[in-house]
């Protein structure tokens, strides 16, 4: 039996948002979908293609909509991230990777 240890430091809010990750290692985007997020991380799922593993830099692009945009004056909120955590669990039923990012 595995015992986890909870080691996040602010809650976590559900949310279903799409997700762009611009992955420096690879010079490329790769679209995802977030599922929950948090002062200071977010949990993320990406295709299993995608080439990213613990400790890489990400770029993270959260769009808005364009009445939020017209709020806000940007189309995106854009974070800077490392990646503390890759789970796997999901390959083989949704063929995707969960990713733990903490904020930078």
């Amino acid at each position: 039996m595995q015992t986890l240890i909870e080691q996040r430091k602010d809650s976590r809010n559900s949310v279903s948002w799409p997700v762009s990750v611009w992955i420096p290692q690879a010079n490329r985007f790769v679209n995802g979908r977030s599922c929950n997020i948090s002062k200071t991380g977010v949990f993320i799922t990406l295709p299993a293609t995608a080439p990213v593993g613990t400790g890489h830099l990400v770029e993270l692009n959260f769009p808005r909509t364009e009445a939020l945009a017209e709020e806000k004056g940007q189309f995106a909120r854009i974070k800077t991230g490392k990646v503390v955590r890759v789970e796997r669990r999901s390959l083989l039923e949704s063929a995707e990777i969960g990713l733990g990012i903490a904020f930078e």
